[in-house]
Parts: structure tokens; C-alpha cells; sequence
């Protein structure tokens, strides 16, 4: 079943795979995501909303395994202060669910900001707008397609301080 996400990617022309693992609303976990379609924690992308005080909402696309650098994304987003977005809120904004959750086909058109380690590999996954789907392509194609915008926003998971994300 395509989602609004892969629609917008076929319309774009972008060549993608649809991968589809099983969901346990009780666990959406990205890296459990990552274990389930069998792909490298790093590789997989979850994407967050967050709100900064001079430029508003936005996404922040971080790998699987990192948590999202506030202070990294306020400077890569030209605001003094960024927060991460009430979960109540990122259904109104966007029009997704927790889990579900992507830049491609929001409700409204936010800023998109990706973490540059993207760049590591030839193909990432990412939410394909509903939870148990996921759109795997190029991290170019992917970032041409949000008109994202590249930076150092995710940092090691306080738990795993050793961790090279």
C-alpha cells in the first residue's frame, strides 16, 4: 500500500523501495524499528518536530540511535532557542502520528533540517508517513526531495556515550 509520502516521491521521480515491518504500538522505537528491517541503527531516520523562537516549527531528521542537539539545531536554523515539539501538537502540525512521522506530505511545509551523516551511506530509511512502512533511498535523493537542509544536529544517546553515530 503506497502512502501520501510515496506518491509525492513518484511524482518527483525518485526511485525508492517501500520496506514494511511489523508495529507493536506499545514499542516505536526507532532502533527497534532499525532491528526489524534488519538495517544498520545509523542508517535508519526518525524525524522529530521541534519549534525555534525566531523561525517556528520545523523537522529535525536525526539517526535511529542519536537524540536531537537542541543548541546545533537553533544555530543551523538561525533561532536563539529550539524545543522539541509536545507530542499532542505533532499530529496538528503535521498531520502524522508518533511513529509515522515524515517531512514528505506534512500538512503544512516546515524548514527541514538533516544530520550530515546521512551522507555515510548509499541508502537510508525513513518514515513513509505511517507506522510499519518505511521509504528506503538515497540520502540525495532523499534531501533534494525535502529541500533539507544539511548540519551536525544529533548527538550520542546520553546511555551510550562512546557511541560513534
Amino acid at each position: 500500500m503506497k502512502t501520501n509520502a510515496a506518491r509525492i516521491l513518484d511524482k518527483l521521480n525518485v526511485s525508492y523501495e517501500l520496506l514494511e515491518y511489523d508495529v507493536d504500538p506499545h514499542d516505536l522505537d526507532a532502533e527497534n524499528t532499525a532491528k526489524k528491517l534488519g538495517l544498520d541503527a545509523k542508517q535508519v531516520f526518525k524525524t522529530l518536530v521541534a519549534k525555534g523562537d525566531r523561525h517556528g516549527v520545523c523537522f529535525a531528521v536525526i539517526p535511529a540511535n542519536t537524540h536531537l542537539n537542541l543548541k546545533q539545531l537553533a544555530r543551523l536554523s538561525g533561532d536563539r532557542k529550539v524545543n522539541v515539539v509536545l507530542l499532542k501538537d505533532v499530529q496538528p502540525l503535521t498531520g502524522y502520528i508518533r511513529g509515522g512521522v515524515t517531512v514528505l506530505g506534512s500538512k503544512k511545509s516546515f524548514p527541514a533540517y538533516v544530520d550530515a551523516t546521512i551522507q555515510r551511506f548509499e541508502k537510508i530509511a525513513v518514515s513513509a508517513g505511517m507506522r510499519g512502512r518505511m521509504l528506503f533511498l538515497t540520502p540525495a535523493a532523499y534531501i533534494d526531495a525535502i529541500q533539507g537542509t544539511l548540519g551536525a544536529i544529533a548527538e550520542p544517546k546520553p546511555d551510550d556515550p562512546l557511541s560513534e553515530h
